[in-house]
């Protein structure tokens, strides 16, 4: 599923905003803020922003990651177990 979602935001990088609500948004900000505080915010929202790339990079390289040998052979010993056992069922079944 985190694949989807990352070619989600690499396609549509403003989730679904168009240069219409952005500039609404702009203009809501500027009001609510004033001209004055308007460059702490951007600030703020750029360090916001940075923060989550960051953290989205940071959660996507630890998905691509390999797991580490220990559990990957602790996995492959549970499914060799689970699927010998479903062939003693099945040969049980059978005969």
């Amino acid at each position: 599923m985190a694949p989807e979602i990352a070619e989600l935001a690499v396609r549509n990088p403003l989730f679904g905003v168009g240069m219409q609500e952005l500039v609404v948004i702009l203009v809501l900000v500027l009001i609510l803020f004033g001209p004055r505080r308007l460059p702490e915010v951007g600030r703020a929202i750029g360090k916001a922003v940075r923060q989550l790339r960051r953290a989205t990079q940071d959660f996507r390289e630890a998905i691509e990651q390999e797991p580490p040998e220990e559990i990957r052979k602790e996995v492959e010993k549970k499914l060799s177990e689970n699927i010998s056992r479903e062939e003693g069922e099945k040969d049980i079944e059978s005969g």
